[in-house]
C-alpha cells in the first residue's frame, strides 16, 4: 500500500462489520490509525483486533450515534486515546433488518428510528468531531450515503431513502459552514452492496437482478468496491474537493 493516510487519526463509524469494516482495514493498511465507534462492541474490538494483529493501532468504543452524551464521551474518547482526529467516516447507519416494503406499510416508529440514526447521529458525529479538525485547522469529513435516494427502489425503502436523500443536504451545508475552518465534507453513495445487512433481506437475489440491471457495470458491488473512493477523500490527494456526492454505484446514477 502506498501509505497515504500514514499517521492520520481516522473515525470510522459502524466500523465492525460490511463497508465500515472494509474502510477500516484498507485505511490501516494505509497508515492510518483507526477508532470504531459501534453499537456492537465485540464486532468493532474484532476489527480493531484484525488491525493490531497486521500491526496497525486500532480501538474500539460501544456507541449510540443517535445519543448525543454518547457521542460526545466518543469524541473525548478518542483525543484521549490518539490525540487528534483527521478523518471522520459516517458510515453507521440502520440498514440491517430493513425489507422492500410498500410506502404505506412502514410505521412511524420506523421513520424515527431511521432518521434517528441515519439523519441525527450523523449530524451528532459532526457536531463532536468537527470542533476537534478545526483546531487543526484540517479534516476529512466523508458521509455515506447512498443511491437508492435516486433509484426506482426508493419507494419500496422510503424511510430509508429519504434518510439519505437528508445526507446529500447534510454533506453540501457542512461543506459551506466548515470550509474555512479546513475542513472538506463530501458523501460517497453506494448502489447495492453485497454486505451481511444486504444479504440478509428478503428475496435479496431478485433484489440484485434489478439492481445490476440499472448498472452500466453489471456484478454486485462488493464493500471493497467503496474504500480506493474513500481513500483518496480522505487523503491530501482531495484537498479541493467539498460538497460533493461521488456515486459509487457500477454505473446507476450518472450525470
Amino acid at each position: 500500500m502506498s501509505g497515504i493516510l500514514q499517521d492520520k487519526v481516522a473515525i470510522i463509524t459502524g466500523g465492525g462489520r460490511g463497508i465500515g469494516r472494509a474502510f477500516a482495514i484498507r485505511f490501516a493498511e494505509e497508515g492510518a490509525k483507526i477508532f470504531i465507534p459501534d453499537i456492537s462492541l465485540e464486532r468493532a474490538e474484532g476489527v480493531a483486533k484484525e488491525i493490531k494483529d497486521k500491526g496497525g493501532q486500532a480501538a474500539a468504543i460501544l456507541t449510540d450515534i443517535s445519543d448525543e452524551n454518547a457521542v460526545r464521551k466518543m469524541a473525548e474518547r478518542v483525543i484521549k486515546e490518539f490525540g487528534q482526529a483527521d478523518i471522520l467516516v459516517n458510515n453507521a447507519a440502520i440498514w440491517y433488518g430493513l425489507n422492500a416494503t410498500p410506502w404505506t406499510d412502514w410505521k412511524g416508529t420506523d421513520w424515527d428510528k431511521i432518521f434517528a440514526v441515519n439523519v441525527k447521529g450523523m449530524w451528532l458525529c459532526c457536531k463532536f468531531v468537527a470542533p476537534l479538525m478545526a483546531k487543526q485547522k484540517k479534516g476529512k469529513i466523508i458521509n455515506i450515503a447512498s443511491n437508492v435516494a435516486m433509484v426506482q427502489a426508493a419507494r419500496m425503502f422510503l424511510p430509508y431513502a429519504c434518510s439519505k436523500g437528508a445526507v446529500y443536504t447534510l454533506t453540501h451545508a457542512l461543506a459551506r459552514e466548515l470550509g474555512q475552518s479546513g475542513i472538506n465534507v463530501n458523501a460517497i453513495a453506494p448502489g447495492f452492496t453485497a454486505t451481511e445487512a444486504s444479504l440478509a433481506q428478503n428475496g435479496v437475489d431478485q433484489t440484485f437482478t434489478l439492481a445490476t440491471a440499472e448498472q452500466a457495470i453489471q456484478r454486485r458491488e462488493q464493500p471493497e468496491d467503496l474504500v480506493g473512493t474513500a481513500v483518496y477523500l480522505a487523503s491530501a490527494a482531495s484537498d479541493f474537493i467539498s460538497g460533493q456526492v461521488i456515486f459509487v454505484d457500477g454505473g446507476t446514477v450518472m450525470y
